[in-house]
């Protein structure tokens, strides 16, 4: 677990999460609810994690929906804040451009 992951994880269960407007147009353009991107977190996988993005921390992480379809999710933290945890954005992956979800294909 990254250093980020952890932070992250950890607003999230305090409850301290904000979904930006992306995230929102994102999720409803996929079919995917907030309650599968949090009830899936704890599940997640780190694939990808950029402690110095200019922005702020985020991660790129694999999670399930319930009926254990891959949802891309990305979280950050706004740079040079302790919070909130931020959804940046949620989608389904291409299986052409990910090899297991996981690594981009070249």
């Amino acid at each position: 677990m990254t250093d980020t992951w952890a932070k992250i994880l950890d607003l999230v269960q305090r409850g301290n999460v904000r979904i930006s407007e992306h995230g929102y147009d994102e999720l409803a353009a996929d079919g995917i609810a907030v309650r599968d991107i949090m009830g899936g977190i704890q599940e997640a996988l780190v694939l990808q994690d950029y402690p110095e993005y200019h922005k702020g921390p985020c991660v790129l992480v694999l999670q399930k929906d319930p009926e254990g379809r891959p949802i891309h999710a990305v979280w950050g933290i706004p740079r040079g804040q302790s919070s909130p945890a931020v959804l940046v954005t949620a989608y389904r992956p291409d299986r052409q451009k990910w090899i297991d979800f996981r690594r981009r294909r070249p």
